[in-house]
C-alpha cells in the first residue's frame, strides 16, 4: 500500500495514482501533512495554514 514520503500515513492506490507521476508508488505529501504542500520537486511549508 502507498505511504505519505513526508509523514509516513498510509495512502489509497488512487491518491497515490492521481497526485504521484508515473512510475513513483509513494506522494511527498498527503492530506494528513500538516501545512506542507508540494513545490515543484519539493515539499515546503504552506504560506497560509490549512482550516480544520
Amino acid at each position: 500500500m502507498p505511504e505519505c514520503q513526508n509523514c509516513g500515513t498510509f495512502v489509497t492506490a488512487d491518491y497515490a495514482r492521481v497526485f504521484t507521476p508515473d512510475g513513483i508508488d509513494d506522494p511527498r505529501v498527503c492530506p494528513s501533512c500538516p501545512d506542507v504542500i508540494r513545490d515543484g520537486a519539493t515539499v515546503r511549508e504552506a504560506r497560509s495554514k490549512r482550516r480544520n
